[in-house]
């Protein structure tokens, strides 16, 4: 469980997170809920790859079927209901995570990765080359659905502030719901799989039903991540489940620092800070077209100089003053 020191971080950048909107231009705001939104998807990838020790290179295809049942299902004349749109992203990740994860979690290591790369592809492609969610055009929701119980509009998703808390809403239940399953007996067995999935075995753990449950949920949060983005953006395309995407979402757990949830939260921060540093033409002119390359290099030299990532960065600095 995390001290105060070290949730400290985060309350500044949730006190932060609440006031932005009131003060923030458009532009920032959008940039916010789209980090925010990064985190939740980095954080359902952290319980993979962190907490139980399975490195996916197909996580993106949850989050892209999550965005797409959210377009396909949301009507065109009007706003759908949230408690038909939120429950087809979950329940559309989580059933394709269920049959996915049955296969390749019988294999280990490179060939864990490369099924669930394989999946991911295949589920890129059937968006991609079909007519199926609009081909390579991808579609379009136009309008976001609206939360009501008995006929009683209770939140207007259609409304910027109003989207942005929901956000920031799913962000910290996501974080909370994590923590609260890392600190308990099924967060301890995936610690201990992670560890040594042998010992657990021989301790008469049956691994594969609690790998199996750790996948489907990760695919599911990683779902929410794309019914939230599809809401922000109000449009989808294949791309979102390409192996670049679950790349990038690696990508920032390593930035952050693999086996913590603040580090998630920090790694979503960064990647989208170095991107949208590098993309500036404000700073770097004609060559921002070119911000791969440094993004690129910049990430090999955290890896190379930070090995456990940005929250391990106060430790190193200590060591060093230390010797």
């Amino acid at each position: 469980m995390m001290n105060l020191r070290s949730s400290l971080p985060l309350l500044v950048l949730l006190v932060f997170a609440v006031t932005f909107p009131f003060f923030g231009e458009k532009y920032y705001v959008d940039l916010v809920m789209k980090i925010m939104i990064l985190s939740v998807f980095a954080l359902s990838l952290e319980l993979l790859v962190g907490q139980t020790g399975l490195v996916s290179f197909g996580h993106a295809a949850f989050f892209g079927i999550g965005a797409y049942a959210a377009a396909l299902l949301s009507p065109q004349s009007g706003p759908a209901s949230f408690w038909i749109l939120f429950p087809a992203a979950l329940l559309a990740a989580g059933l394709y995570a269920l049959a996915v994860g049955a296969l390749s979690l019988r294999t280990r290591g490179i060939y864990f990765i490369m099924v669930t790369l394989a999946f991911a592809q295949m589920a890129y492609y059937v968006f991609h080359d079909t007519k199926f969610g609009g081909g390579s055009d991808g579609i379009y929701l136009y309008f976001r659905p609206e939360i009501a119980i008995g006929g009683v509009r209770l939140l207007d998703l259609g409304e910027p502030r109003a989207f942005y808390f929901f956000v920031l809403a799913a962000l910290v239940l996501t974080f909370l719901l994590l923590a609260a399953a890392q600190a308990s007996r099924f967060g301890r067995a995936l610690a201990g799989i992670k560890a040594n999935e042998q010992r657990m075995r021989a301790a008469g753990f049956a691994t594969y039903p609690y790998k199996l449950a750790a996948f489907v949920v990760a695919a599911m949060l990683a779902g929410v991540a794309g019914f939230l983005y599809a809401l922000k953006d109000g449009y989808v395309n294949p791309e979102i489940l390409s192996w670049h995407q679950s790349g990038a979402v690696l990508l920032m757990i390593i930035l952050g620092g693999i086996g913590s949830l603040r580090g998630a939260v920090f790694g979503a921060i960064a990647f989208v800070a170095l991107q949208e540093f590098y993309q500036s033409q404000a700073i770097f002119g004609s060559f921002a077209k070119h911000w791969q390359l440094p993004l690129g290099l910049t990430i090999i030299a955290f890896v190379a100089l930070m090995p456990k990532g940005l929250i391990g960065l106060g430790a190193q600095l200590q060591m060093r003053k230390a010797t």
